[in-house]
């Protein structure tokens, strides 16, 4: 495989040095290229099988590159989260559905085979059947040596679609936080809860060394599972001695993924467990479920995720919906403006006020039959036939 790397971070790095340890062709800028230049050397199917992009240096520039990449369909490997914009995400989304390219996130860790054992965990919990009884909660913490906004939101963008593999799809977003929303980044704390769903709970803490850990609370004890961002993850369970991982190359499970995209086999198979790698759905929702948490910490509560239909045609409705509910009040106005006129033409004889007037009726109509016509316009382009999919309407 030739693989072109546009940017790097640590990840795409350990992607990289995997594909270069068994062989592979890395490509890179040549010596003096510009970001447009590289990312234009990378549309030519020749020059490389699948683009890996980077993180470090992100700038508007790449993300036109990425744009140009995905609507030719080349298959890109984004680092994850290159961008914390749920437009953005969505955008990326829209061109993947309508170039049918392959988009794969840079989120490894979902495939470690502790991460497997949780979520059985997870489901022998939920109907009582496990040793430790019934599931009460699940518990993220993230360790990080800098907890500023940026660093924060990245990592919850990551470590989001875990809570979402181990407990489902959220119904409710909860920020706690400092008072001052601008100063709560350090002590972060999101909850994540639903109706039919185990709640769970991702905080912020100190620590000299990122990493993550994974409790899940049952009613007679609770597994923890120790997953530093360098080094081996580490499991734990009541009276049980604790039992390290074998190695965990993130940069070797990804290249799997690439490959299993590149050759049509099952990346399943591939990355040997039973958990499928992540989508760029899923990558986009934790993209968007990371961007609520500003939202929710400057209004100081909770924010309903609605579950809806994320899609060309179905934008066109709510755009739609709008512009009629505009019209209505247009029309209405128009109605009492010309009432007004109407009545001062009257008193004063004003023939132009007169004409003016009596014309209205034929004017508003034209334009509500012109907005009628444009419901047409979906069966004129096809967008009826576009493949919806799921997002969260963030209300509240």
């Amino acid at each position: 495989m030739k693989l072109g790397v546009l940017g790097t971070d640590a990840g795409i790095a350990g992607l990289v040095a995997a594909a270069a340890a068994r062989g592979d062709t890395i490509v890179k800028a040549e010596a003096g290229d510009s970001e447009t230049t590289a990312h234009e050397r990378f549309l030519d199917p020749a020059v490389c099988d699948a683009v890996a992009v980077g993180a470090d240096g992100w700038n508007s520039a790449r993300a036109d590159g990425v744009r140009m990449l995905v609507q030719a369909a080349r298959p890109v490997v984004l680092a994850h989260p290159l961008e914390l914009s749920m437009l953005w995400a969505y955008e990326i989304d829209m061109i993947r559905r309508d170039a049918g390219g392959a988009v794969i996130p840079f989120l490894p860790d979902r495939l470690h085979p502790f991460v497997t054992r949780l979520k059985e965990a997870v489901e022998a919990g939920i109907d009582g059947s496990g040793p430790l009884g019934p599931l009460e909660s699940v518990r993220l913490e993230r360790m990080l040596p800098a907890r500023t906004r940026e660093t924060v939101l990245a990592a919850l963008a990551r470590d989001v679609d875990l809570v979402r593999l181990l407990v489902g799809e959220p119904a409710r977003l909860a920020t706690l936080g400092a008072g001052d929303p601008d100063s709560a980044w350090p002590t972060l704390a999101v909850g994540f809860t639903g109706p039919d769903r185990v709640p769970a709970r991702w905080q912020v803490l100190p620590a000299a060394a990122a990493g993550l850990t994974i409790a899940l609370q049952h009613a007679r004890g609770e597994i923890v599972v120790d997953a530093p961002d360098a080094g081996p993850w580490t499991w734990r369970e009541p009276q049980e001695a604790p039992q390290p991982a074998g190695p965990f190359e993130r940069g070797r499970v990804m290249l799997a993924v690439v490959d299993a995209a590149l050759t049509g086999g099952s990346d399943v198979a591939l990355t040997g467990v039973g958990i499928p790698p992540a989508a760029w759905a899923d990558a986009a929702r934790a993209i968007e479920l990371a961007d609520t948490v500003p939202r929710s910490l400057a209004r100081g509560r909770a924010i309903d995720l609605h579950q809806e239909e994320f899609s060309e045609l179905n934008t066109f409705r709510g755009t739609m919906a709008s512009l009629g509910c505009g019209l209505v009040l247009a029309a209405l106005m128009v109605l009492v403006l010309a009432t007004l006129v109407a009545g001062i033409a009257t008193a004063f004889d004003w023939e132009f006020g007169k004409n003016l007037t009596s014309a209205w009726p034929a004017v508003v109509l034209a334009v509500l039959l012109g907005f009628l016509a444009l419901q047409l316009l979906p069966l004129l382009i096809g967008a009826g036939g576009r493949a919806p999919r799921g997002r969260p309407d963030r209300s509240g």
